[in-house]
């Protein structure tokens, strides 16, 4: 959901947090990006738009800031992988959620553009497991308050007309015990609940989706459909696609979307490249279940190759959609 992070985008972001600028010409300019990256979106011609999620620094630490029960540090960096750096939230109370979050952005997003645009959030699973727990209160009951949070956003989203809502549960299997007799009753049982609160009271024509990366599933398939997600998406090019082999096996219902290229790369893939990887795609899974999307959010890639790519994505799906007669 995310698009690139620019120069102007984190200057904006820098002269807010250090009082320069007051939060509505913060925001004023924020809706700027998102109006330049739904055009962009639209001559690309991807099918659902999102907002670009230029509001935000990181997909935990900016719903943290959102919650109450939440505390942030300015300079405690610890490193995520590689050379990216993450500032883990603490909890230190009862969390819930101050006011509408990201309403006012998807909302604004919407007003531009005949087409869908996703609403982007954060699961209760996700935020949890990055960041540094309670250790008065059980992880159950901090993931489900969490759950309750997000269900507040979801419906204000809901009722603001955005009918795909994404809830990203990227560390989903992060937290698994070491036993794998333990897995369900320590973790996935209320882990699996946590993420059906937030979408528990949506109207049945609301689309949920979620991401997950970072992680192999095939051990958790099942468990992952029972999140009752309609569509998830996930983290696959690097695998080799090698998940479809277990969704498969699993008789997976829910409808997917293995990413068709790699984001943690500047390399461009071609046309070609893309349009192999979809086929192989379609050859295991039914074409009416499939959704075509890049591996994760770009919000870390530079915006020329961001351009390229998604351009060479949508149309080796074109050139596919011919081919099957679709």
């Amino acid at each position: 959901g995310s698009f690139p992070q620019t120069k102007a985008v984190k200057e904006n972001r820098k002269l807010f947090r250090q009082g320069e600028i007051s939060e509505a010409e913060y925001r004023a300019k924020a809706k700027e990006f998102i109006k330049d990256c739904i055009k962009l979106q639209e001559d690309i011609g991807l099918d659902v738009l999102v907002h670009g999620e230029f509001e935000r620094n990181d997909m935990v630490e900016f719903f943290g800031e959102n919650l109450e029960g939440y505390v942030f540090t300015s300079n405690a960096w610890v490193q995520s992988y590689g050379t990216r750096g993450v500032k883990p939230p603490i909890v230190f109370g009862d969390i819930k959620r101050k006011q509408a979050i990201t309403t006012d952005y998807n909302a604004y997003a919407s007003s531009l553009t005949d087409k869908e645009v996703k609403g982007m959030l954060t699961g209760p699973v996700t935020i949890l497991n990055w960041s540094f727990p309670r250790e008065d209160i059980s992880t159950k009951e901090m993931m489900y308050q969490i759950g309750l949070a997000i269900r507040e956003e979801v419906l204000d989203l809901e009722a603001a007309g955005i009918r795909i809502i994404q809830i990203d549960e990227a560390a989903l299997r992060e937290k698994l015990p070491l036993r794998r007799a333990d897995w369900y009753s320590d973790y996935l049982d209320f882990a699996i609940k946590a993420f059906r609160l937030c979408h528990a009271k949506v109207k049945v024509e609301t689309q949920i989706h979620t991401h997950m990366c970072y992680s192999e599933f095939e051990d958790i398939i099942s468990e992952i459909d029972a999140m009752d997600a309609d569509v998830i998406t996930f983290e696959a090019s690097r695998s080799k696609l090698t998940l479809l082999d277990a969704l498969l096996e699993n008789n997976f219902q829910t409808e997917v979307g293995p990413g068709v290229y790699d984001i943690h790369s500047p390399r461009v893939p071609s046309v070609e490249e893309i349009k192999e990887v979809i086929r192989l795609i379609v050859s295991k899974i039914p074409v009416e279940h499939v959704w075509i999307n890049p591996d994760c959010g770009l919000k870390t890639r530079g915006e020329t190759e961001t351009v390229a790519s998604l351009q060479h994505m949508v149309q080796a799906t074109k050139e596919i959609r011919a081919e099957l007669g679709k």
